[in-house]
């Protein structure tokens, strides 16, 4: 689907909730896309991009960003810690933190740099063990360790359970993020924005409905 038509479903779907035009960020996940279809949505002038690998991220965006200027890249997929340090100066953002070892790492980080990334934490809605994030019954005192190491936390993001309904779990992480003070959610794919939209996301990680299926091979 053309990102202009993603872009529409996103502008309604906030009218419909009532809310502010523009109140949504669109990131575009590109993980293991071709680069000639990256660069076509950067030339549709996409500017906020969503990675899964540190390792692909580094190895794509530094000629992307020096040929197409400004791209704000999110990373949203685990990070390992030990992969921390290139993260923190390659992303603008990062979606999945989900654990004590990780923030402490990127508490030094920030420390000795003098700035870090906007920072959501992964809350496994679902309780899945394969899964990461905070468990929700843990999420509270998790934010405030994060907030203890001086950590910028902007919100929380969620993958629902796959074949299930997305609304609780969307429901649960603005629950959590509102008694917390957190205004930013991180949540809705693909299959499910404009439901993410309804239940108060600011960003919402849509990548196959941009770009094509993926191929993993």
């Amino acid at each position: 689907m053309p990102l202009d038509d993603i872009l529409a479903r996103i502008r309604r779907a906030e009218q419909d909730a009532g809310r502010a035009g523009g109140s949504v960020t669109l990131i575009a996940v590109s993980k293991v896309q071709p680069l000639p279809r990256v660069e076509a949505v950067l030339e549709q002038g996409q500017r906020v991009f969503g990675e899964n690998y540190v390792q692909e991220a580094a190895g794509k965006w530094p000629a992307l960003r020096e040929r197409f200027g400004k791209v704000e890249l999110h990373m949203i997929g685990p990070l390992q810690t030990n992969k921390a340090k290139v993260a923190v100066d390659l992303f603008d953002a990062i979606h999945t933190l989900d654990r004590p070892s990780l923030a402490e790492k990127l508490a030094r980080l920030a420390d000795t740099r003098g700035t870090c990334p906007e920072l959501f934490v992964q809350v496994n809605t679902g309780e899945e063990p394969q899964k990461a994030g905070v468990l929700p019954a843990d999420t509270d005192a998790f934010i405030a360790t994060c907030r203890s190491l001086g950590l910028p936390l902007a919100g929380l993001m969620c993958i629902p359970p796959e074949g299930e309904d997305s609304a609780p779990h969307f429901a649960m992480l603005s629950g959590i993020a509102a008694r917390n003070g957190l205004a930013g959610l991180s949540m809705g794919m693909s299959a499910d924005f404009e439901v993410a939209i309804a239940h108060g996301a600011t960003h919402v990680r849509v990548g196959s409905a941009i770009f094509g299926a993926r191929d993993y091979g």
